[in-house]
């Protein structure tokens, strides 16, 4: 019985994968255009960048990346508290 169940959800699984692909858009043509238009006309002038791209990440989108940012910095520190605290656990010194 599990073994039906698992061939009937991997098979959904593939199916699943399949749709996905074939509803694919074709690269490099996006479903809006709006917002990439204005970006590309405007950055320059709003930000006095030239690069488009670290203008909408640092610019446009600061907030977000800083607390993108603070996000990675907290999860490292933590696998590191856990990491030192594992160490001393096993003997060593933790440095």
């Amino acid at each position: 019985m599990r073994n039906a169940i698992g061939a009937v959800i991997l098979a959904g699984f593939f199916l699943f994968l399949l749709m996905t692909a074939v509803n694919l858009r074709p690269f490099g043509e996006p479903s809006e255009r709006a917002m990439d238009d204005y970006f590309i006309n405007n950055a320059q002038n709003e930000t006095a960048n030239n690069n488009v791209v670290t203008s909408i990440v640092f610019d446009y989108r600061g907030f977000d990346t800083l607390g993108e940012a603070t996000i990675l910095f907290t999860a490292v520190a933590g696998v590191y508290v856990l990491l030192r605290d594992a160490a001393r656990k096993k003997g060593g010194d933790g440095e």
